[in-house]
């Protein structure tokens, strides 16, 4: 029986940073998008990802408290969260909250790969 792939999520609200991510991840996993938080959190009630991929800077719903919503959602889900800013006081607090770890923009593609491969690796007792 084939192994299925893993589900992964991705958020931001740029239509070109979800395109960049798609051509990153697409032969490797089965992805789902969303543009803003709100839309995040539906989908996450609805295919229960193995991770997510989240922008820290969104309208409605900025990314940190759509994580804050993730974490009470689904507590073990994974969450990799991406930001503009190279401040560590978002990074830091997005952790704080409960993201696995975080990325700045522009992304490079082997260490976005090879972090999210580390994280949907299950990790020993």
């Amino acid at each position: 029986m084939p192994v299925s792939k893993p589900r992964i999520l991705i958020c931001d609200d740029e239509p070109g940073v979800r395109d960049s991510l798609k051509l990153i991840l697409e032969g490797h996993f089965n992805l789902a998008f969303a543009a803003d938080g709100e839309e995040a959190l539906l989908q996450i009630k609805s295919l229960h990802p193995d991770l997510a991929i989240l922008d820290i800077k969104m309208p409605r719903m900025n990314g940190l408290e759509c994580l804050k919503q993730i974490k009470l959602l689904d507590p073990k889900l994974k969450v990799l969260v991406l930001t503009g800013y190279e401040s560590g006081d978002v990074a830091s607090e997005a952790v704080r909250a409960g993201a696995a770890n975080y990325l700045t923009k522009p992304l490079d593609r082997q260490k976005l790969l090879s972090e999210v491969q580390s994280l949907l690796t299950p990790q020993g007792p």
